[in-house]
């Protein structure tokens, strides 16, 4: 099978998975590292290994400008707005004020890629709060280094620091941990001086940018003690990853006592990153979101860096599957880019023979470092009561399909309505069931190929997906979004090609699943009933400010 349920998953848990198939059209440049392709090609995987059975997918409505500016400054959200590759020489000033430039390069489409980001972050996050699911999926958000008013890191607008702004409003206290090889900087700085957000970054440290997160950093003011900094050296291996992690962030819960998590999921802490200089692999990156998944709290999951492709999207369709709660199977199905998983196919991502420079003295002597800083925490904060105020946002998320029932039957159903649709376990029909419950090696009486004894199907050639260049979705690089329909290709049996594999565990009839999305301007003529993320907000000083001053309920803005 190529899906396992998950043993000692007490409660299933319900997932809302966040894609856009526009993000993978999006290209930094030639040769720069960050690849937004890399959620396309996890997207292609989750939906081959029939994830999408399992949970809830939807495309969030991008971010506008005003919600961008809960955190931004109106200025900067200006610039980026306006700026393009045509243009950007009238803009030099600004690029220098702004950091944007070589790190953060202008490319086409460089806002909507933002509002792209933003906006599956935010509404998850509002998701979360309304109790319509337990666990939010998206890996385009987790741009961590960004900041109010300047550009880093290959992040332009923190997803993050939106996405918990909007948990914020209806929860008392927010745990941030971050797995990222890098420091999460940005959104450290954001809520540094509350107590209502608690950041925890696990991270490489000396000369490796960006140059923060040392030990001593523990926040100011109110926020002082809820900054935690575990600084890293090179190579750490699974064993001494999971013997510094688990224990931090059992003491952080037990401490601080959060009422929701956002766990950014950078994968450039992998084995063999382009950028990363860690060691682990997938299954040990993976633990750190099984472990926090365990503690039963809602729980927004987020990409962030890694650079080698076929890694980065191994590890988030693996921890996607983790969420769901089902283990995916080591063989990668046939997908739209399974030549890039080559030569052996495999979902696992290996540790390398690299020398692990944190000594057990090192990783000792820090963990009792950070555990000595929480207890001068003194608890989890009080945080004071009131009515939580009505925004747009509440009447779409009260009801999202409030007309559906007025459509009539020979009409046809809206995306929305489709998408959330998830296979209930045991439920089975010809199309969505093969490979499973016993099956697997029973090809159609119809098939001239088929082995007759046993109906095997050992003897078939399958050709493989088109690669990146070759996908019929969208252009893989240059324009952004555009607003025609768009068809996700998510499998197809093309004729056998000329490189031609064996592929004896596929089944023996497979039918094309095709996701259709509708795309929408934010002016109007959108799809159906999506999601309005319309908050009326305009620049805030910081959000550590409003997170502080506010009561729970209180909305974060400032007028």
């Amino acid at each position: 099978m190529s899906m396992e349920p998950l043993d000692g998953e007490n409660q299933k848990k319900r997932v809302c998975y966040f894609f856009d198939s526009d993000i993978g059209g999006f290209h930094y440049g030639p040769g720069h590292p960050m690849k937004p392709t890399r959620i396309r090609m996890c997207h292609s995987l989750v939906m081959n290994y029939g994830l999408y059975k399992k949970m809830e997918i939807f495309r969030a409505k991008p971010a506008t400008k005003r919600e961008m500016t809960q955190f931004h400054s109106d200025e900067y959200v200006d610039f980026l707005s306006k700026i393009t590759p045509s243009n950007m020489n009238s803009f030099v000033r600004e690029q220098h004020k702004y950091n944007v430039g070589d790190d953060c390069p202008v490319f086409d489409g460089l806002f909507d890629y933002c509002s792209i980001s933003a906006g599956g972050s935010m509404e998850g996050a509002a998701r979360l709060s309304r109790d319509k699911c337990d666990i939010a999926v998206n890996w385009a958000g987790g741009l961590h280094h960004a900041k109010k008013s300047e550009a880093s890191g290959f992040c332009y607008v923190n997803d993050i620091v939106l996405g918990i702004l909007e948990l914020l409003r209806y929860h008392k206290r927010v745990l941030y941990i971050d797995i990222d090889v890098h420091h999460g900087d940005g959104v450290e700085e954001a809520f540094y001086t509350t107590d209502r957000v608690m950041t925890c970054s696990f991270h490489k440290y000396g000369e490796y940018f960006p140059g923060t997160g040392e030990l001593r950093d523990v926040g100011v003011i109110k926020g002082k003690y809820h900054a935690l900094n575990f600084p890293l050296r090179d190579g750490i291996s699974d064993e001494n990853y999971k013997s510094v992690f688990e224990p931090v962030i059992k003491q952080v819960m037990e401490s601080y006592d959060p009422s929701a998590i956002v766990l950014q999921c950078g994968t450039d802490s992998l084995s063999g990153d382009k950028l990363g200089c860690l060691n682990l692999s997938m299954k040990g990156h993976a633990n750190c979101v099984k472990f926090v998944k365990s503690f039963n709290k809602p729980l927004l999951l987020l990409g962030g860096g890694g650079y080698t492709m076929r890694n980065v999207s191994r590890a988030w369709a693996y921890e996607t599957g983790l969420a769901a709660g089902v283990e995916l199977g080591p063989d990668i199905p046939v997908n739209e880019y399974y030549e890039y998983f080559g030569p052996d196919y495999q979902l696992d991502v290996k540790s390398s023979n690299a020398d692990d420079l944190n000594t057990p003295a090192y990783l000792n002597r820090v963990k009792q470092i950070v555990m000595e800083n929480l207890r001068h925490c003194g608890g989890a904060p009080s945080v004071q009561m009131t009515d939580i105020p009505t925004l747009p946002i509440d009447a779409e998320m009260d009801d999202p399909n409030a007309d559906e029932d007025l459509i009539p039957r020979d009409t046809r159903r809206s995306q929305r309505l489709l998408d959330s649709r998830i296979q209930n376990d045991g439920e089975l029909s010809d199309s969505d069931d093969e490979g499973e419950g016993g099956r697997r090696n029973h090809a159609r009486h119809r098939d001239s190929d088929s082995v007759e004894s046993g109906g095997g199907i050992s003897g078939r050639k399958y050709g493989l997906g088109a690669g990146i260049m070759h996908t019929s979705a969208a252009p893989t690089h240059g324009a952004g979004p555009s607003g025609h329909v768009t068809n996700v290709r998510v499998f197809s049996t093309p004729k056998a090609s000329s490189m031609e594999v064996d592929t004896p565990s596929l089944p023996a009839e497979i039918e094309e699943v095709e996701v259709k999305m509708e795309n929408g301007s934010e002016g109007g003529g959108g799809r159906e009933k999506s999601d309005s993320m319309d908050i009326d907000s305009s620049s805030a000083t910081t959000p550590a400010e409003i997170a502080s001053e506010a009561p729970l309920g209180s909305t974060l803005n400032l007028s």
